[in-house]
């Protein structure tokens, strides 16, 4: 019989990366860029001119390759898509003696 672990809300924190936090933020970024291309019908290579990266860099990101890619880089990205990014910063609950980043689309 296979056992079966319920996993955290990080895919990456259960696969044990180091830097699982930044990888999760990337993810929820990339995959909201994607959405927005799809949504203006945008082909890959309409949407490279306007984000200002190569069309195989854009590829690649939309595929989940996106080490070296950083989060300002996709924050441009989504304004030059014409999404305003509002960045805030709070306390961690009590719970936690660490702050995490993530991200909420409104």
């Amino acid at each position: 019989m296979t056992e079966i672990e319920t996993g955290s809300t990080n895919v990456y924190e259960d696969l044990g990366y180091p830097d699982a936090g930044e990888m999760q933020v990337k993810a929820t970024l990339a995959a909201k860029i994607g959405e927005i291309i799809k949504h203006r019908q945008l082909t890959q290579i309409q949407a490279a001119e306007i984000l200002g990266m190569p069309q195989p860099k854009l590829s690649g990101m939309l595929r989940g390759q996106f080490r070296g890619i950083s989060e300002a880089k996709m924050l441009t990205c989504m304004n030059r898509l014409g999404r305003d990014v509002e960045i805030v910063v709070h306390k961690p609950s009590r719970s936690r003696s660490t702050g995490r980043t993530s991200v909420v689309f409104a």
